[in-house]
């Protein structure tokens, strides 16, 4: 429906040319402007739900435009998913399942799943306490429910997934239990193995982000912003670091990325530029600059070689080490914490819950920089040097593998 809305305001209020010169941005515009006016003209919401009908008619025109639209919409998404290095291995949209819905209404029906209520073909479900789970349209069209269960149609036959998650906001916990019921009632025993794992809002200034009404944070912007505030942080603290660039594109996104999974996911957030990109405190920076320096104690040591898996080639003295060397209370307190990882990435999994993991990263910082301040290593007996050495290369691979799991890179030198 909203590429129909899109229609009519690029016909009433834009151009070929202007689209082409400002892209996603000329039609944010003109979409914010028909959600303004269809409040003062109610014959254009009619209009977008005819030309939402003719996309579903195959009409030539309305599919052209919404090709463009979509096309220029998938530049913009690409560029911020290479700037979060993110890539898919595969990405149908929604529209893909528009043509399965009539062979999805023909199962139903033979299964005699659906009743008419209004016109429209739905399927009761108020013997599971939930409104309708709405088919068809009264004009025939498709509607999300009907396109979601498609969806998961097509999804299980070619993948055959062991589990099916949907991960979007907490507002459509309903709807995903309408289509998992749906599914269910098909006599699709595996709809058991479809998940919903929700979300909070996130507003601006206490107002909750709506791209109908233009209040919205440009994703962009904020990767952005917190590239050149980490860049800005390197100039000033270590302006000889090669590849500042580079470096400043990991910290930036870091700080971006690990205050959103730091967060539980069900609460929702007010969206602060100072606590987004913080490099203080709980923050992706400051695990990080943890790695970075772990990294740091190996190499001004000489260590990095022969700690790798206690492996030792003809050019590396493989060290002996002696655990029994660590009695002290600090070092005994980072090794529990390392011990506790595990434990960390399965309840993750468990609870479909990054925080998780994001929360034990920031405690094993903690443990290992008081680890770095209380526990001599270069002027410890070879022993302990050799003994602490180890566990730093521990720290530095739990880190670094945490960082993995939530999408952060990690410098070898901040």
């Amino acid at each position: 429906t909203q590429f129909g809305k899109l229609i009519v305001a690029y016909k009433k209020w834009s151009s070929k040319e202007k689209i082409e010169e400002k892209g996603i941005e000329e039609l944010m515009r003109i979409y914010v402007k028909f959600n303004q006016e269809k409040d003062e003209d109610a014959s254009l919401m009619e209009e977008a739900r005819n030309w939402f009908v003719k996309m579903e008619q195959n009409d030539e025109e309305a599919l052209a435009i919404w090709n463009w639209f979509k096309d220029i919409s998938l530049v913009e998404f690409e560029r911020v998913y290479q700037l979060l290095n993110i890539s898919f291995d595969s990405y149908l949209g929604e529209s893909f399942y528009r043509e399965k819905v009539p062979a999805l209404v023909q199962e139903l029906e033979e299964k005699q799943l659906l009743t008419i209520s209004q016109g429209a073909k739905v399927i009761s479900l108020e013997e599971y306490d939930m409104p309708p789970c709405l088919i068809t349209k009264s004009d025939g069209g498709s509607i999300y429910h009907s396109r979601d269960i498609a969806a998961v149609l097509y999804r299980k036959k070619n993948y055959d997934f062991e589990k099916c998650l949907y991960v979007t906001g907490l507002e459509q916990s309903l709807h995903f239990k309408q289509v998992f019921k749906a599914v269910e009632l098909m006599g699709y025993e595996w709809a058991k193995n479809l998940v919903h794992v929700p979300y909070g809002l996130i507003s601006l200034e206490g107002a909750k982000l709506s791209t109908r009404k233009g209040h919205i944070i440009y994703a962009e912007d904020i990767l952005k912003e917190a590239i050149s505030r980490a860049l800005s942080s390197i100039e000033e603290k270590n302006p000889e670091l090669e590849n500042k660039e580079e470096v400043a594109q990991m910290v930036g996104v870091g700080a971006v990325v690990f205050h959103d999974l730091f967060n539980q996911r069900i609460k929702n957030i007010d969206f602060s530029w100072d606590e987004v990109l913080s490099f203080e405190g709980t923050t992706g920076p400051y695990v990080q600059y943890t790695y970075a320096r772990a990294k740091s104690i190996l190499r001004k040591c000489g260590a990095e070689d022969n700690l790798q898996a206690g492996v030792a080639d003809e050019n590396t003295v493989e060290m002996t080490i002696d655990c029994r060397l660590l009695t002290d209370d600090t070092t005994y307190a980072l090794l529990k914490t390392l011990s506790d990882y595990e434990d960390a990435v399965q309840e993750a999994a468990e609870r479909y819950e990054p925080s998780v993991v994001a929360r034990y990263a920031v405690s094993l910082a903690a443990a290992f920089n008081k680890f770095y301040h209380e526990c001599p290593i270069l002027h410890a007996t070879e022993g302990e040097r050799n003994a602490r050495l180890q566990l730093v290369d521990c720290v530095q691979q739990v880190l670094k593998d945490a960082c993995n799991l939530l999408g952060l890179q990690c410098p070898e030198e901040m």
